[in-house]
C-alpha cells in the first residue's frame, strides 16, 4: 500500500478511491487527484497532489526533486479556481524574501503610499483600492509583502486600466478570467496588486477575511501559528506554502460568512 497519512487515505475513501489500489494502471498520482478534485473542489490541493506523486516514487513530499514539483504545478495552474492562467513570458523574478515575520505597523504607511500612487495613475477607472492580505491586519504575523486589491468595472477592459498601472511601476504577472496580478520589475519586491471586478465575488472574499479577522483576534493568532508552522515545512518551495494555507482559508472563510450574516457587514 502506498506511503500516505491517515487523512489522505480517508480522504481517497471518502472520493471513492481505494488507497490499496492507488498506482495500478488507470490510477496514476494525477487521475487519483482529479477524483479528489472532483469531490472537494478547492479543498484538493497541490499539496494532495504531491503527497500522491511522492508516495510513487516512495518518498515524503518534502523530497520531491524541484523538476518534479514544476511539473505538477503546470499541471494544476490549468485547473485553477476561475479558469486557466496565463503566466507572462518575461514577469518571473527570483531571490525574493519567503520568511513570515511579526507584524509591522510600517506595513499601513507603505499601502497609503502605493494607494496615492496607483489612484493618481487610474483616476476614475478604479471603483476602489483596498489593502487585504495578511498585512492588513493589525497584530497579524505576515509575509513582509503588501497585498492590494484593485477593482474595477470590468476586468477584461484592460486598455481601461492596464496602461495606467504599467505607468505606476508595475508589470502583468498573471492573466486568469476575472484576475490579474502584478508586482515590480525589480527585487525584492514588496507589493502585489491584484485586479479584480467590482462587486465580483473575488472582491467580497478578500474584505470579508480581511474583515474577519481584523474583528476576532482568536481567529487572527490561529492563522498567525499556522503559517509559522507551515512556512518550516515549506520553506523553499512558495507555491506549497500558499496551498498548505487552503483548508485554514476556506474554513476561516465559512466561519466570517456566518459572521457577516450576523453582523450585517458590507464590502
Amino acid at each position: 500500500m502506498p506511503d500516505l497519512d491517515d487523512r489522505l487515505r480517508e480522504r481517497l475513501r471518502l472520493a471513492g478511491v481505494d488507497p490499496s489500489a492507488l498506482f495500478e494502471p488507470g490510477l496514476d498520482p494525477w487521475h487519483a487527484w482529479l477524483r479528489l478534485r472532483d469531490h472537494y473542489g478547492r479543498r484538493a490541493t497541490l499539496l494532495d497532489l504531491y503527497a500522491l506523486e511522492a508516495a510513487s516514487q516512495g518518498k515524503r513530499a518534502e523530497e520531491l526533486s524541484p523538476a518534479d514539483r514544476g511539473r505538477l504545478v503546470e499541471a494544476v495552474r490549468a485547473m485553477r479556481r476561475y479558469g486557466p492562467a496565463q503566466v507572462l513570458p518575461g514577469s518571473a523574478r527570483s531571490g525574493d524574501p519567503h520568511e513570515v515575520v511579526s507584524y509591522d505597523p510600517a506595513w499601513d504607511e507603505r499601502f497609503t503610499r502605493w494607494r496615492e500612487r496607483l489612484a493618481e495613475a487610474l483616476g476614475s477607472a478604479a471603483s476602489r483600492i483596498d489593502h487585504v492580505g495578511s498585512t492588513s491586519v493589525p497584530g497579524l504575523a505576515a509575509k513582509p509583502i503588501i497585498d492590494i486589491q484593485v477593482s474595477v468595472p470590468d476586468v477584461a477592459d484592460e486598455p481601461s486600466y492596464l496602461p495606467h498601472m504599467q505607468s505606476a511601476g508595475l508589470i502583468l504577472r498573471l492573466r486568469e478570467p476575472g484576475h490579474l496580478f502584478l508586482w515590480p520589475p525589480a527585487k525584492p519586491r514588496d507589493v502585489h496588486v491584484h485586479i479584480c471586478g467590482s462587486r465580483s465575488s473575488w472582491e467580497r472574499d478578500h474584505l470579508l477575511f480581511r474583515d474577519y479577522l481584523r474583528a476576532n483576534p482568536a481567529a487572527s493568532a490561529r492563522y498567525a501559528a499556522a503559517k509559522r508552522e507551515l512556512i518550516k515545512r515549506w520553506h523553499d518551495d512558495r507555491k506549497a506554502y500558499g496551498e498548505a494555507k487552503t483548508a485554514f482559508v476556506l474554513d476561516t472563510l465559512d466561519a466570517a460568512t456566518e459572521w457577516g450574516e450576523t453582523t450585517g457587514w458590507c464590502p
